[in-house]
C-alpha cells in the first residue's frame, strides 16, 4: 500500500433515480424512504455503503488487500478469525496472550485493516469472535456518509402488476395470473455528502492515496453493476471533492457544503430529468480549499 493520505476532504454526490425505487423502507412495505414531515426522499448512508463494496468486490476480485469485511453470505467472525489464523493465535487463552504480548489487540488490528478495503475507509465493529472472548475490536474509519436526501419532495407511486408464474399447483388450477404491487418513484434527485478525515487514516486505519482514488472510481460507479428492475435507472451524475491543503482542514465543513447549490429550473414545474437542474458552484472557496468536479 502506498502512504496514507495527508488532506482532509469533504465530498457532494449528486445522484438520480428514474422510475425505480432507490431505498425501500421494511417499516412501510418497502415504499420508497422518506422524511414524513417534508415528503423529501431519502437513502441512507448504509445502502450507499453497500454500493462502494460492491463495486471493490467485483473491481478488486482477489487481489491481496482489497477483500470486503460486510459482504454478503459470509458471516463475520469467519474473517475475523483470518487475523487470528495469520497470526497464529489458534484457541490460546486470551488474557494470557494479551500478557505474552501488549501489543495483541493492535496486531489484530492492523491484520484487519491491512487487508479489508471496507475497513480502512468505513471503519468496522469486529466484536463477533466470541470464542475465547476473542475479537478483532472496533475500528473508527476516516470515511463517513450521512443520508442522502433529495433536491426536491418525492410522489411515490405504488403500481400495481400481474405475472404468469403462478405460486402453487393448487392456485394454478384456479387462475392464470396472479397479482402483485411494486413502488417506483417518477424521477428523482438525491444529495450526498461526505468526509475524509486524514488524522484518522493516519493514526487508526492507513488509509491510502490509492484507496482513495478507488473510493472515487467506487462511488462514481456504484450504480453501473447493481442494475436492476426494481431500482430502476439509477446513475451519478456528479462527484465533487473539496480538498483541503491540510490534514486537519482549512474551512468548516458545512462552508463548503454550502458553496455546492441544486436548484430546479424556473421554467420547471414538475422535474422529470437530471438536465431540469441546475449545479452551481461558489466562485470562491476558503484560502486552502480546491474543488475538483468528476461525472
Amino acid at each position: 500500500m502506498s502512504d496514507c493520505i495527508k488532506n482532509r476532504y469533504e465530498f457532494v454526490i449528486l445522484f438520480d433515480v428514474e422510475n425505480g425505487n432507490p431505498n425501500g423502507d421494511p417499516d412501510a412495505g418497502n415504499a420508497p424512504r422518506t422524511d414524513p414531515e417534508t415528503g423529501y426522499g431519502l437513502v441512507t448512508d448504509v445502502c450507499l455503503k453497500r454500493k462502494i463494496r460492491n463495486y471493490i468486490q467485483t473491481a478488486k476480485e482477489g487481489e491481496p488487500g482489497w477483500d470486503i469485511y460486510i459482504k454478503e453470505n459470509v458471516p463475520l467472525n469467519v474473517s475475523d478469525k483470518k487475523a487470528f489464523t495469520y497470526l497464529g493465535l489458534g484457541d490460546k487463552d486470551l488474557k494470557e496472550m494479551k500478557r505474552a504480548d501488549p501489543m495483541l489487540d493492535v496486531k489484530v488490528r492492523d491484520f484487519m485493516c491491512k487487508n479489508f478495503f471496507d475497513i480502512r475507509t468505513f471503519g468496522a465493529v469486529m466484536t463477533t469472535f466470541v470464542k475465547n472472548n476473542l475479537n478483532c475490536g472496533q475500528v473508527r474509519g476516516p470515511v463517513q456518509l450521512g443520508f442522502a436526501r433529495s433536491v426536491d419532495p418525492i410522489m411515490p407511486q405504488e403500481v400495481t402488476i400481474t405475472r404468469v408464474a403462478i405460486t402453487t399447483e393448487e392456485d394454478a388450477a384456479r387462475k392464470g395470473t396472479e397479482m402483485g404491487r411494486k413502488y417506483i418513484v417518477p424521477y428523482a434527485l438525491y444529495r450526498a455528502e461526505g468526509y475524509v478525515s486524514a488524522n484518522l487514516a493516519r493514526k487508526v486505519t492507513g488509509f491510502s492515496e490509492e484507496d482513495l482514488a478507488m473510493l472515487w472510481q467506487a462511488i462514481l460507479n456504484m450504480f453501473e453493476n447493481d442494475h436492476s428492475a426494481a431500482r430502476g435507472k439509477m446513475a451519478v451524475r456528479e462527484l465533487i471533492v473539496f480538498k483541503h491543503d491540510s490534514e486537519l482542514g482549512c474551512a468548516p465543513a458545512y462552508k463548503l457544503f454550502d458553496a455546492v447549490t441544486v436548484e430546479r429550473k424556473p421554467e420547471v414545474e414538475i422535474p422529470r430529468a437530471y438536465s431540469d437542474y441546475t449545479v452551481k458552484l461558489a466562485d470562491t472557496l476558503p484560502e486552502g480549499v480546491c474543488c475538483t468536479r468528476m461525472g
